[in-house]
């Protein structure tokens, strides 16, 4: 879909599997980990990237590949995320992140390695995939494509921006309304932001029955968070030149 007499970009334009993984642990406040069935959480982690307390390693070759002995079995360790939508729309949960591994080093059950046991403090994990759960099923990230992937660049703020339009500037959403195509109905009870990343806004519009997500595409992908707001405002502009007005009934 493309606004048509818009500057837009396609609407099918949005972060890749290996991005949302990153994105999710770049902003994530709290994780459970379970080591060898037994679970912790963690919670506090001042929404600085995970994989900055993870020493990521590729998994070591079966034995039938080399002739070598496998090493002595190391405990399995589970990384648990759940991406939850910072405004009040129904079904907040957007995702949901498993990393599953094998422990390198002691695990203190903080969230970091056991002093000395690794350098800096962090926990190095032999890394297996990481499974993205979605509305839209089930993807599996290796390593090799999650190390390439980057962290979306609003992902740190996206919960402050997205509270701050709905809370502040409601009137804004009401505005982007216009965009959506086909155009709410009158079944639509209430629009809310629900996910913003450097491809565009997510709108749910919500029905008394059920519910439907609109991706309003920026005229081009963000590069840093200093360009959101010329791209935030490319898009009211855009939704100020239509001609039709959307409502929603009181």
């Amino acid at each position: 879909m493309r606004l048509s007499g818009d500057p837009a970009t396609p609407a099918t334009a949005r972060p890749s599997d290996a991005e949302r993984v990153r994105s999710v642990l770049a902003a994530a406040h709290s994780m459970t980990v379970v080591v060898d069935g037994v679970q912790h959480e963690v919670r506090h982690l001042d929404g600085s990237d995970v994989l900055g307390r993870l020493h990521l390693h590729p998994a070591a070759p079966a034995a039938g590949e080399t002739g070598l002995p496998l090493p002595d079995e190391r405990p399995a360790i589970r990384l648990e995320f759940t991406d939850v939508a910072p405004t009040p729309v129904r079904d907040r949960v957007r995702a949901r992140v498993t990393v599953l591994g094998r422990l390198l080093t002691p695990y203190s059950g903080d969230g970091h390695a056991d002093e000395g046991a690794a350098p800096g403090g962090s926990t190095c994990v032999e890394y297996g995939q990481a499974v993205l759960e979605t509305a839209d099923g089930t993807a599996y990230i290796g390593l090799e494509e999650l190390d390439r992937a980057w962290p979306d660049p609003l992902a740190p703020y996206e919960a402050g921006m997205l509270t701050h339009m709905l809370d502040d500037h409601p009137e804004l959403v009401t505005l982007l309304l216009r965009l959506v195509r086909p155009a709410p109905t009158a079944a639509v009870v209430r629009a809310l932001p629900l996910a913003l990343d450097r491809y565009g806004i997510t709108l749910r519009l919500e029905e008394r029955r059920g519910h439907r997500d609109v991706r309003l595409p920026f005229p081009s992908p963000l590069d840093d968070v200093e360009q959101s707001g010329a791209q935030i405002q490319a898009l009211l502009s855009a939704a100020r030149r239509r001609s039709h007005r959307n409502t929603l009934p009181a």
